[in-house]
């Protein structure tokens, strides 16, 4: 998949989860509006409601979709069968996008109403949810290779060039202005105080003012604005290697920390969910069938 293809495979997912919460929001705002002790006597009670046709859909859907992402990606991980069938990468984020529609799904199912065990279940999916998208955040700071497999710090240590070697090789740049350009590559690299995250929003605003300072380096040596963007592109690749490379450790350290905290709340929610189901089938609640 080409960059541009991926770009759209992302936006489309992306895409499909914000229209379905926009649509089942306008759907059933009126409903929803409504003070819970009074939408017994709303016209739309028995479609909207939990246990009626369409809150009830909702939930079935819901909870296939994050089944589905859930098991389906264990599986891509655990099995070497399924090795061919995409990257790794691909598959982690279609887990997400799974698991970000299915609790979608899955509020509108509940009708903002929460109580009892089940509520237990639908505050471990929020949580859930949203460790998931801190550990998607610190997944891709982490280096890895084409099919997944996470990048040891001597590999990505060897993934830096000579960029040195490339200025003076491919560009004419006077000695003072080859000297700002690799100066500018060490400046960017240089870490401020406070909290990684903190750091990280700090270092991106540097990063940008870096290269922006090359590029003007670049127009005083007179070289054409496609040699600017060239040598800006790879000094921006530069920057972000170095920046890898300075907080793997601390990225790989996070990863594990993220797995205890994400681990627990979704095993909590799936086995709830297992609960709700079998009483909800118990009790005789059929949806459609």
């Amino acid at each position: 998949m080409t960059q541009f293809a991926h770009r759209i495979y992302i936006t489309t997912l992306a895409s499909i989860v914000a229209l379905t919460f926009l649509f089942l929001l306008y759907k059933g705002v009126p409903y929803y509006s409504t003070p819970i002790e009074e939408r017994f006597y709303h016209p739309d009670h028995n479609w909207f409601k939990p246990s009626g046709a369409f809150g009830h859909g909702l939930g079935i859907v819901g909870t296939l979709l994050i089944l589905i992402g859930v098991f389906g990606y264990i599986a891509k991980k655990k099995y070497k069968f399924l090795a061919r069938l995409g990257r790794l990468k691909y598959w982690l984020e279609f887990h997400i996008f799974l698991c970000s529609l299915g609790p979608v799904m899955i509020l509108f199912h509940t009708a903002f109403k929460f109580g009892g065990i089940v509520s237990i279940s639908f505050w471990s999916m929020v949580a859930v949810v949203a460790s998931g998208v801190i550990g998607r955040f610190i997944y891709i700071q982490i280096p890895r290779t084409i099919e997944g497999r996470e990048l040891s710090l001597n590999e990505v240590k060897e993934m830096k060039g000579d960029l040195g070697d490339v200025l003076k090789g491919s560009y004419r740049l006077n000695e003072a202005g080859y000297q700002s350009v690799l100066e500018a590559v060490k400046i960017g690299s240089q870490r401020a105080g406070g909290n990684i995250f903190s750091r990280m929003v700090s270092k991106y605003f540097d990063d940008k003012k870096t290269i922006g300072r090359v590029k003007s380096t670049l127009r005083e040596n007179r070289l054409s604005n496609a040699d600017v963007r060239k040598v800006a592109k790879l000094i921006s690749n530069e920057i972000s290697l170095n920046n890898r490379i300075e907080r793997l450790v601390t990225m790989q350290k996070l990863f594990k920390y993220w797995h205890v905290a994400h681990l627990p709340f979704a095993l909590i929610m799936l086995i709830i969910m297992v609960i709700h189901v079998a009483v909800t089938l118990v009790f005789g609640y059929r949806w459609i069938f």
